[in-house]
């Protein structure tokens, strides 16, 4: 209820229009690529190598006159090379010859091929620790670590982290990226669970994946349905980087074409930090980890169903009452009070009233938790309808349950929905703390489109651990925090409910307002 600071992925399609009159479309030449050429780079060979360093990669160089792109085929494995070049990776131990196919395609699918054999020497075994954490007793799955800051990110080639962008936590809700999984066999195949949908750049999706279909159509990235399916895995080492290499479409998350190979940056246990080089020739980065996201099992620990008429139960609830210093903070109008036409429990719902009295002023109440119910981490509904009338500044929040010790922004707070008094359509998220840094209060807010506050009830709900803080309207993200330890939100909060009038952001009141309502349907605490 402080003043807010709101901190607010090539493919050419040919599209056909087709009248009820004949006509003549020219569409140039459709000649197959000509000469094809390859050449063959093993990694490591020297006099005292003649096979190569023992990684057994392989990098690949095709060109070819009129030829849009290449295909290299080796052992029932394809893959799609857009610039002619690729690295293969040939894991059977000792020195064996492979016949790698190169298909050079050109216009209307015309394609022209050629075979190149080469004799490579593979005698790299992975360490224990990283098969252990790939694949374990069989029973791991991985996930794209949505809740951590550069779980997806982006750089120049040569980068070691995402430079130019780091995804914020759950960034890419909806999308089809963060309900992905992943399960490594030790066989050397991997299973891929899509839950149907897949996420990244538009072009290699559109290339590789065969006929589009567009969440975004004409953009740059898109959601595309992809059924699950199964690949095959293999770990190198050439130069030194561990390196995890796919047979098809190596898609972990955000699919942004390239050779399949991802350097395995850091690891650990139960985590690996990535990197691949796109077909853009950008470094993409994803954290993966084998972790489930935690607090995904929550039991509740307290509740008010507010199914008992009356005032708000005593177990639970207490009152800020008057108008407060400055009109508590925000030069709002109201005087709060505890008396039942201001706030009552009826009919399974607290129901909370701003009220005119009829010489230019307001009343309305403010009920908090403070001393009774205050809680660390843990997942909180809240069932709401909101009042419509201009002017009003209702809010679901929590604040520091050491305010009164150590004063505000210092003890922090959460605001899980908060919304204008002129525009009834949006509700806010808004985290509130004081900086060291700055030496100053600090916040970080969005908002949210949410249709129908004041007709229909919506769940308001923050999801908080030491990792992140999420506020949410009906499970849909409004805005994400990355909790630190030098952040207050690492110990006990209380709830506060209030109907403000005008101030900050009541904003001007309507001249003929009478009365409003906010009505609550129950409050839950999950952990």
């Amino acid at each position: 209820m402080k003043n807010l600071k709101y901190v607010m992925l090539f493919f050419l399609s040919l599209t056909l229009m087709v009248s009820c009159e004949e006509e003549n479309y020219e569409f140039g030449d459709i000649t197959a690529p000509t000469n094809l050429q390859v050449s063959a780079e093993i990694v490591g060979l020297d006099a005292t190598n003649p096979y190569g360093d023992g990684t057994g990669v392989v990098n690949f160089t095709a060109t070819a006159d009129n030829a849009i792109t290449y295909k290299y085929s080796n052992g029932g494995s394809q893959e799609l090379a857009p610039l002619g070049t690729t690295s293969l990776s040939f894991t059977t131990q000792g020195v064996h010859t492979y016949t790698v196919t190169v298909i050079a395609i050109g216009t209307a699918g015309n394609s022209t091929s050629t075979t190149i054999d080469v004799e490579v020497f593979a005698d790299y075994s992975p360490p224990a620790d990283l098969t252990e954490m790939l694949y374990g007793d069989g029973s791991k799955t991985w996930r794209v670590k949505a809740e951590t800051t550069g779980h997806l990110g982006v750089g120049p080639a040569d980068a070691v982290t995402p430079d130019w962008w780091a995804a914020p936590p759950f960034d890419k809700v909806g999308l089809g990226v963060y309900d992905d999984r992943l399960v490594f066999n030790s066989d050397g195949t991997v299973n891929y669970i899509t839950n149907d949908t897949a996420f990244g750049q538009s072009g290699p999706m559109d290339q590789d994946f065969g006929t589009p279909w567009t969440a975004n159509p004409g953009g740059e990235y898109e959601s595309y349905p992809l059924p699950n399916f199964d690949d095959t895995w293999t770990l190198t080492a050439p130069g030194g980087q561990e390196t995890l290499s796919f047979a098809d479409k190596g898609y972990l998350g955000f699919y942004v074409g390239g050779n399949h190979s991802y350097q395995i940056l850091e690891r650990s246990a139960t985590e690996m930090m990535l990197k691949i080089i796109g077909t853009d020739t950008n470094a993409w980065f994803v954290i993966l980890t084998s972790e489930e996201e935690a607090g995904t099992d929550y039991t509740l620990v307290w509740a008010d169903e507010f199914d008992t008429n009356g005032a708000p139960d005593p177990a639970n609830w207490t009152y800020d009452l008057g108008t407060g210093d400055d009109g508590w903070g925000n030069w709002e109008l109201q005087n709060y009070t505890d008396n039942a036409e201001n706030v009552i429990v009826e009919d399974g719902f607290l129901k909370i009233t701003a009220k005119a009295t009829g010489n230019g002023g307001y009343t309305s109440a403010r009920i908090k938790s403070e001393g009774l119910q205050e809680f660390t981490y843990g997942k909180v509904e809240i069932r709401a309808k909101l009042p419509s009338a201009e002017g009003t500044w209702p809010a679901l929040w929590m604040l520091g349950a050491n305010n009164e010790t150590v004063g505000w922004p210092e003890s922090g707070e959460m605001d899980i929905m908060e919304q204008v008094g002129w525009d009834k359509s949006r509700t806010i998220g808004t985290f509130h703390w004081f900086d060291n840094g700055t030496n100053a209060g600090a916040s970080y807010g969005e908002s949210l489109d949410v249709a129908d506050t004041a007709t229909e009830f919506h769940i308001y709900g923050i999801e908080w651990s030491a990792a992140s803080i999420k506020i949410t309207v009906d499970d849909v993200p409004v805005v994400t925090l990355t909790n630190n330890p030098d952040f207050p939100f690492n110990a006990d909060f209380f709830f506060i409910m209030n109907v403000a009038m005008g101030g900050t952001l009541g904003g001007d009141i309507d001249s003929a307002f009478t009365e409003d309502s906010m009505e609550v349907d129950y409050i839950r605490v999950y952990q």
